[in-house]
């Protein structure tokens, strides 16, 4: 199967790998402040509900290949930017000449070897990389926090490749685990040409069109564009919501200066006003613990399975080229008496890239669906877990207030009778 050309209008994709500028993307201790203990909701279920392991996860004592993305390196050149990040690996595996093997990688280097094993392996799903632009919120180019979210997702991708039956074994990803300089297998990939003519195939494919899809494939385009639709919706509405929280943190820290400048003016409240202040200040700490939840953990996993089903379009794409091909040679076979050993020969060939196409594209179906309940499950349960522990701790901060002011309107009352 590894010698199989790409049909599938990914060529955009391609053509960018000779670009040198790097791409861009994008147990419950409840106390207060003062080491109080917190009121617990009676409603709250963050300890009765435990995420379990699903089945579908690999089991760790059958992994033979462990890989680390770490430690992330600036390099400026008089002509660009870019981060080389180190990529550790130890493996049991035979094939490799050693057991431990430590390289240098840029960001480039990781898109060539997507792109390597998507025209390798055409309908296999290869795990997305983060996108070319700078996703919101990114202001600065390769601050800390942009070289994290990326490190993050450059080490999900190459484990995910890792944990694969098929993709795992590919020679491309032997060389990027173990060759020191990359440079020179980058140079051996399909030219200019030969990446023109496949796209132009594949076209001339999607122009065709298919005749008979399989009832399977069309239902699976129905789920991945239902699936793209929801995600997306998701994902825009989530970007949204960590804006208004923002926004309403601004808005707490404007907020408590102005309760403690009223009690320097207010003797007879300045107690009240001084606990309501402290109470703004602890809500703005718990907020802003919620954003960052909400950006650094839910937000990545949504927007990875953004991409996810983009890819998976893609999959779906090139399946459907190969499945027309093999129908427009079919054809000419039947409409042709010349050359009838010749087309032939090119029929049984796709016939059997269809059969491996299909093949390919269900076991790795079924695969990537049990991945995505459980990421989407595992991001839904913690943010669920963490929303409820925020408007606890919350309403904790106020009860506490509350507490404080029960007695005063007795003992004032009592003071103006004694008077």
């Amino acid at each position: 199967m590894s010698g199989l050309a790409v049909h599938a209008d990914i060529s955009g994709q391609m053509l960018d790998l000779d670009e040198d500028e790097d791409l861009e993307v994008f147990s419950k201790k409840t106390s207060l402040a003062d080491g109080s203990p917190m009121p617990n909701s009676p409603s709250s279920m963050v300890n009765q509900y435990s995420l379990e392991d699903e089945a579908g996860q690999q089991d760790g004592n059958t992994k033979d290949i462990f890989i680390t993305v770490d430690n992330p390196e600036s390099h400026i050149t008089a002509i660009e930017t870019f981060i080389l990040y180190r990529v550790s690996t130890k493996t049991t595996r035979s094939e490799f000449d050693s057991s431990e093997y430590e390289v240098r990688r840029r960001y480039q280097d990781f898109l060539w070897l997507r792109s390597r094993l998507e025209e390798n392996y055409p309908t296999l799903i290869v795990h997305p990389l983060p996108e070319k632009f700078v996703m919101k919120g990114m202001v600065e180019r390769f601050n800390d926090d942009f070289i994290e979210t990326r490190k993050k997702a450059l080490h999900r991708f190459l484990n995910r490749i890792s944990e694969h039956p098929i993709l795992s074994y590919s020679q491309h990803f032997k060389v990027f685990l173990t060759a020191q300089d990359l440079a020179s297998h980058r140079k051996q990939g399909p030219g200019f040409l030969s990446r023109m003519g496949d796209t132009m195939r594949a076209m001339a494919n999607s122009v065709r069109g298919l005749k008979s899809r399989p009832e399977e494939f069309t239902l699976m385009q129905e789920y991945v564009e239902n699936f793209s639709n929801k995600i997306c919706a998701v994902d825009k509405i989530t970007q949204r919501i960590i804006k208004e929280q923002r926004e309403y943190l601004d808005e707490l820290n404007q907020y408590n200066p102005t309760y403690s400048q009223w009690a320097e003016s207010e003797e007879n409240l300045a107690e009240p006003l001084k606990g309501v202040a402290g109470c703004m200040e602890r809500c703005s700490k718990e907020t802003e613990e919620r954003i960052q939840h909400l950006s650094e953990g839910l937000v990545p996993t949504l927007h990875e399975y953004v991409l996810c089903a983009d890819t998976l379009k893609a999959v779906l794409r090139r399946r459907d080229n190969i499945q027309a091909e093999y129908e427009a040679k079919n054809e000419a076979l039947a409409s042709r008496k010349t050359d009838q050993e010749i087309l032939q020969e090119e029929v049984d060939d796709l016939a059997d890239r269809v059969e491996l196409a299909n093949n390919s594209l269900q076991g790795d179906w079924s695969q990537w669906k049990n991945g995505m309940r459980i990421d989407l499950r595992s991001a839904f349960v913690t943010t669920a877990e963490r929303n409820i522990e925020y408007y606890e701790k919350c309403m904790a901060v106020w009860e506490s207030f509350l507490l404080s002011q029960k007695g005063e309107p007795i003992e004032q009352e009592n003071e103006e009778n004694a008077s």
